[in-house]
């Protein structure tokens, strides 16, 4: 699963960009706060990347920063949010305004982002409030040549790396992050590996 891209920026326009690495030319789909941090044509660029697998597509999602792309997990983790919806969330509100309208509860803000109705900010509120809170944020992840080094990514969390195996594996992302909710309740699941969180999720899955 490709989780970083770093190569030659080739092609960028608002919602997709092309990156060059080791003679391949790799399309993320990308928001808009993304697409204005990225570089000049020909620089270089580094993109945190969601790989998502589906029957018959695998699609890149990149992202300038950690934090994107830890709040694109969790809105993708909301019942009836797929990946375009949450990249028009983030598109729309930027990272530091999503986390501010759902810690304050602010529905209109969420509404005014493409896409979003007051039933699914009503969902997004009620399930992220209390994890936007205990996001750590993490150094930028794209860098242009001549700009110095960017900072690591931040690590990805045991239950987003079981969310896209579990995704892989054929399930939905509904399904997968459902699944992972509904087992986070166990005291001892904060020291769990990624394996643990998959065979409880496959547990879980299994007996439905």
């Amino acid at each position: 699963m490709i989780a970083a891209l770093r190569g030659t920026l080739i092609q960028k326009i608002p919602g997709s960009a092309v990156v060059e690495a080791g003679g391949v030319g790799y399309e993320t789909l990308i928001s808009l706060a993304t697409y204005e941090a990225l570089p000049e044509l020909g620089q270089e660029a580094r993109l945190l990347v969601q790989t998502i697998v589906r029957e018959d597509t695998i699609t890149l999602y990149g992202f300038a920063e950690a934090e994107e792309k830890q709040l694109f997990l969790l809105l993708i983790g909301v019942s009836g949010i797929g990946p375009k919806l949450a990249l028009a969330v983030l598109g729309g509100l930027g990272a530091a305004g999503l986390r501010a309208a759902v810690m304050n509860r602010d529905l209109a803000r969420l509404t005014a982002a493409p896409g979003v109705g007051k039933k699914t900010a009503e969902r997004i509120c009620m399930e992220l409030a209390e994890k936007v809170g205990d996001l750590g944020v993490a150094g930028i992840g794209v860098a242009a040549a001549g700009q110095g080094r960017a900072a690591a990514p931040a690590a990805p969390s045991p239950q987003a790396d079981a969310a896209s195996a579990l995704v892989n594996l054929g399930y939905s992302e509904q399904q997968a992050w459902q699944a992972l909710r509904a087992i986070e309740k166990d005291e001892s699941a904060a020291t769990w590996p990624v394996e643990e969180w998959l065979r409880h999720a496959l547990r879980r899955l299994s007996a439905r």
